[in-house]
């Protein structure tokens, strides 16, 4: 009788199979320490992207910041997307002295999440239906977390005029979610995807019992 195990982190999945009287269990591990590192970087580059590098014109914010946690949802998941999008958003409110608005934390959470949970439906396509698929989910998040939930925001919590604020709001999404696109997709198509999940692939871990 002898057992071997291999790798580490938390245990999410668990898969046993049976080989002739072989059996052997898989533990698959995804929030290992490499993960948060990705993480955390991501979060500071988002962090400078959006309160360092940034046009900030009241109800409209020239940014690129959101690539940042886009990236962490395609490449880390829809949980680390979402956690990436919100530390961002709550930091950069401390940063910055801002009371925390609900609507655009969430609107922040869904940039990590959507594009992440819409992966799987290009994921095995080939480049020109993965760059489709992320333009269409960019797009579609955008128009709910900026469109939708930030003016909500900013009509309702800080007291702009709807009226007022959505012509120049709309004139901000023509423009940056082209941008937005580009950027992620090559990101996405460069060497830094086969780097961040190469080296956060979940570990395995074996029992075998022979």
């Amino acid at each position: 009788m002898r057992q071997v195990f291999t790798g580490w982190g938390v245990a999410v999945k668990r898969k046993a199979e049976s080989y002739g009287g072989v059996f052997i269990m898989q533990k698959k591990q995804y929030w290992n320490v490499k993960t948060l590192v990705f993480m955390a970087l991501l979060i500071a580059m988002h962090l400078v992207l959006t309160r360092v590098l940034v046009i900030d014109l009241g109800a409209y914010r020239i940014s690129v910041g959101s690539v940042c946690t886009i990236l962490a949802g395609l490449w880390l998941g829809p949980v680390a997307g979402g956690v990436c999008g919100l530390c961002a958003d709550i930091i950069g409110c401390f940063m910055k002295g801002y009371a925390v608005n609900p609507f655009i934390t969430v609107a922040a959470i869904l940039w990590g999440v959507l594009p992440a949970l819409a992966k799987p439906l290009f994921a095995n396509r080939k480049k020109t239906g993965k760059t489709v698929g992320i333009c269409v989910s960019i797009v579609v998040t955008a128009v709910l977390s900026s469109l939708v939930l930030t003016t909500a925001g900013l009509v309702i919590m800080l007291g702009y005029n709807f009226y007022a604020i959505m012509p120049g709001r709309l004139v901000q999404f023509a423009i940056m979610i082209p941008i937005y696109c580009v950027l992620t997709c090559l990101l996405y198509f460069s060497p830094l995807t086969a780097m961040v999940v190469g080296n956060t692939s979940p570990a395995v871990l074996k029992n075998k019992t022979v």
